[in-house]
């Protein structure tokens, strides 16, 4: 049965299609091929990488290999199969856009938590870039092929996004975001105190080098696994075990909030990937541990939104700026916890 309504692939053939690619650190111990994809691929049980082996589509080193072999440093893994990856099957889908502004070069929107912004592995429906080819016609590509995308927000982040509409506008966006011109602030609850007020964080950020779906941060002789990267952040609220911070980006890198405020002792509030869905600061008291589960019930994902959104028009040269209102989720959420603040002696 053909799910999603994706066209299959017009032609059967032999070609096969790389879906995964991962080369292992140099300093890999020997570990099962299944047990290794599983660290890397998201949503994938192990029954699944064991039937992709089975079926000859696991290689290493360019040959089909069994589920049980050892992976080795600087091996290259590859999963493959015989269709493209969906993310190149893009299909307009009839879903509301939250439009903030719209002029004949740019839009303007306001993303919900759980929107993915662009198809890839698991979520090839219900995307921003579905939602943008079916409301918007002839969007520019990006150099990855993405229609009309200057900048991305994870899943569960909510906020803006400058979307172009011509060639000349993604041009001109994309070397603002390049050369650190443009704004993007966010609004943050993370756990424990932030004692300072105000603050930089800067550290290389890369792939964690035992779970892909992870990034982390890379210092000292290790800094060139990683991308530069500053956050600059300021404390708005305090509620004792938690803090309401913003956060200016200098640079985007993929998760760099999540992983600058983790690497200062801050992990986000409710962050599952990264480990904030644990009681990470509090007491042990039963009354505490139920508070904090309600809050992770009115908020179910990370505490972050993209709130604040600067750039130079590409056409007319004038500094556009927008703000959003955070989300009723995560206000409810501070709200709570204002609350609590006020009526628990820390």
């Amino acid at each position: 049965m053909q799910e999603n309504n994706f066209p299959l692939p017009q032609d059967e053939s032999d070609d096969l299609y790389e879906h995964y690619s991962f080369t292992a650190e140099k300093g890999q111990q020997p570990l099962r091929v299944d047990k290794y994809l599983m660290n890397f691929i998201e949503g994938a049980t192990r029954n699944k990488i064991q039937q992709a082996a089975k079926d000859g589509n696991i290689y290493v080193n360019d040959k089909p290999v069994k589920s049980n072999y050892k992976v080795k440093g600087n091996d290259v893994i590859k999963v493959l199969f015989e269709y493209p990856p969906y993310e190149h099957l893009l299909v307009g889908e009839d879903i509301p856009i939250d439009v903030v502004y719209e002029d004949d070069d740019v839009l303007v929107v306001n993303k919900p938590a759980g929107m993915v912004v662009h198809p890839g592995h698991g979520n090839y429906s219900g995307t921003l870039i579905n939602a943008l080819i079916y409301h918007f016609d002839n969007l520019p590509k990006n150099s990855n092929e993405r229609p009309g995308l200057v900048h991305r927000i994870d899943k569960d982040t909510s906020g803006l996004l400058v979307v172009a509409k011509t060639e000349e506008a993604m041009t001109h966006l994309a070397k603002q975001f390049f050369d650190k011109t443009s704004e993007r602030l966010y609004y943050a609850l993370v756990w424990g105190n932030v004692e300072e007020d105000e603050g930089t964080v800067e550290g290389n950020i890369g792939r964690h080098p035992k779970n892909r779906l992870q990034n982390t941060v890379y210092t000292g002789d290790d800094a060139d696994k990683g991308k530069p990267a500053v956050t600059h952040y300021k404390v708005l609220e305090r509620f004792g075990y938690v803090t309401l911070v913003s956060c200016q980006l200098e640079t985007g890198r993929t998760h760099q909030i999540r992983v600058h405020m983790k690497h200062i002792g801050h992990t986000l509030f409710n962050d599952e990937r990264y480990g904030g869905e644990r009681i990470l600061k509090g007491t042990t008291f039963s009354k505490y541990k139920q508070f904090v589960e309600n809050c992770f019930k009115i908020l179910p994902r990370q505490a972050l939104h993209a709130k604040t959104l600067g750039f130079v028009h590409p056409t007319t040269g004038e500094k556009m700026r927008f703000d959003s209102e955070v989300p009723q989720d995560m206000t409810e959420c501070i709200e709570k916890w204002r609350n609590y603040a006020k009526h628990v002696d820390m």
